[in-house]
């Protein structure tokens, strides 16, 4: 492992976080954005502590804001308890929608996710900060390191490894942390799901 090389890529780790916090500028960027917002929201499984907005037309009584609360569900005035965890937004207001129709005629209802607070993963290991962190969407290897703080003097640039839970079984990623910061094996930087473990050994 070659501390000097950590100190070279540092520039890349500050440069890929300010990447996913400056804002766009200009008509077409704004554009890209919106599409960006639009695809993220469609993929987006919500999770619990999530924040909701939820409004019906012409039936501003029951516009609210809701939070997924820790069993996966959330609680709704006239349907009750409606189970949220894993899926999508778009389910969500269908669902909602039908379960109205009992009560209020051609129901027209948008859901929409106002603060993501169940995107939580962990670096663990050879890290100068090692810990549970909230992330938003699309954060990728290389950022999550930077969250916490980069590797430390001891850790093995080629052994770091992200474990991610599909079901009963685990998958396991390999990462690179010289090759990635390089620009070589971008493939390994892969962007991060909810509950995903990023070991340094």
């Amino acid at each position: 492992m070659k501390i000097f090389g950590k100190k070279m890529t540092a520039g890349l780790i500050c440069l890929s976080l300010l990447m996913i916090t400056l804002p766009c500028t200009g008509g077409e960027a704004e554009s890209r954005e919106n599409v960006n917002v639009a695809s993220t929201e469609a993929a987006y499984k919500i999770g619990a502590g999530d924040v909701l907005d939820i409004s019906v037309w012409k039936n501003p009584d029951l516009t609210r804001q809701v939070v997924v609360l820790p069993d996966n569900t959330i609680r709704y005035p006239l349907i009750g308890e409606i189970k949220t965890g894993g899926h999508s937004l778009a389910w969500l207001e269908k669902t909602m929608e039908m379960r109205l129709e009992k009560f209020i005629s051609d129901p027209e209802l948008s859901v929409s996710l106002t603060q993501i607070n169940s995107m939580i993963i962990y670096v663990i290991g050879k890290v100068n900060g090692p810990g549970r962190f909230q992330i938003g969407q699309n954060v990728d290897v290389l950022q999550a390191l930077a969250m916490a703080k980069g590797l430390n003097a001891f850790a093995r640039d080629d052994e770091i490894k992200i474990f991610r839970k599909q079901g009963q079984e685990t998958q396991i990623f390999e990462f690179d942390y010289d090759a990635v910061s390089q620009g070589e094996n971008l493939d390994q930087n892969i962007t991060l799901e909810r509950g995903d473990v990023i070991v340094v050994r």
